[in-house]
C-alpha cells in the first residue's frame, strides 16, 4: 500500500497525453480542495479561490515542460520568485494556501498522484482544524481608542486613572482639533485588561468628555500579514 502511494504513475520519458490528462486532473481536483479549505471562515476573494484551483495545474504543466532540464528547471523558479500573486500583502494562511497548491503541482508534475492527494488532504485537515480552535493571543486585547473632548479639558492626564483602572498599557499617538479648533480628537493605542469591562470603561469615559464621541476599535491587522 505504501509502496503504491511514493511510486509515479509514469517514469521519466514516458509521458504521454493520457498521463498528461490524469495529473491535470488530479491538479485541479486538489486544487479545487485547497481553495474550498481556504475560504471557510476567511474573506478570501473570488479571484484569490480561482487562482488555489489554477495554481496546481499550472506548475504542473510548467513541471513537465522542463523534465529533467535543470537549466530550465532553474529558469522556472527564477520566473516563480518575479511573480506578484496579488496587488495587497497576503495574510499567512493565503501565503500557506500560494505554497500547498505549488507544492501539489510539483508532486502531480512528478506522478505522485496518491501521494499529493494524501499531502493535501492532511495538510487541509490542520489548516480546517486551526479554524475551530480559538486561541487566546495579546493582540486579542490590543485596541484603538479614538475619543473626542472639547478645547477646555485638560486631556493630558484626564483618563490616567482610567487607563491604570482598565488597561495594560495606553499610550497617546495622535492629535488633531475638529469642528473650528473646538474640539480635540485623540487616538491612543491600549491594551485592555480584560474584553468584559469595555462598556464600563466607555460609560466612564463618556463622563469624562462630556458625552461627546468615542470609538474602541481592533487596529488594522499587521502580524498576520506575510
Amino acid at each position: 500500500m505504501l509502496s503504491t502511494i511514493f511510486s509515479p504513475i509514469y517514469s521519466s520519458g514516458e509521458l504521454s497525453i493520457t498521463i498528461y490528462l490524469i495529473c491535470l486532473a488530479a491538479s485541479l481536483v486538489l486544487g479545487a480542495v485547497i481553495a474550498g479549505v481556504s475560504a471557510v471562515k476567511s474573506r478570501a476573494s473570488k479571484s484569490f479561490l480561482l487562482a488555489l484551483v489554477l495554481l496546481p495545474a499550472i506548475v504542473q504543466t510548467l513541471i513537465m515542460l522542463v523534465n529533467d532540464n535543470v537549466g530550465a528547471g532553474v529558469a522556472v523558479m527564477g520566473a516563480f520568485s518575479l511573480v506578484r500573486f496579488r496587488s495587497a500583502p497576503g495574510s499567512a494562511k493565503e501565503i500557506v494556501g500560494i505554497f500547498l497548491a505549488m507544492a501539489a503541482g510539483l508532486a502531480t508534475a512528478k506522478g505522485y498522484i496518491a501521494l499529493a492527494a494524501l499531502f493535501v488532504l492532511i495538510i487541509s485537515a490542520f489548516i480546517l482544524l486551526s479554524n475551530f480552535i480559538k486561541l487566546k493571543e495579546r493582540d486579542d486585547l490590543v485596541r484603538e481608542l479614538r475619543i473626542t473632548v472639547p478645547e477646555d479639558l485638560n486631556y493630558a492626564h484626564e483618563f490616567d486613572d482610567l487607563f491604570k483602572k482598565y488597561t495594560k498599557s495606553a499610550k497617546l499617538v495622535n492629535v488633531k482639533t475638529s469642528n473650528m479648533g473646538s474640539l480635540y480628537k485623540l487616538l491612543y493605542n491600549i491594551e485592555l485588561k480584560d474584553e468584559e469591562q469595555m462598556q464600563s470603561f466607555i460609560d466612564e469615559l463618556r463622563c469624562r468628555n462630556g458625552n461627546l464621541e468615542i470609538a474602541l476599535m481592533i487596529p488594522a491587522a499587521e502580524g498576520n500579514i506575510l
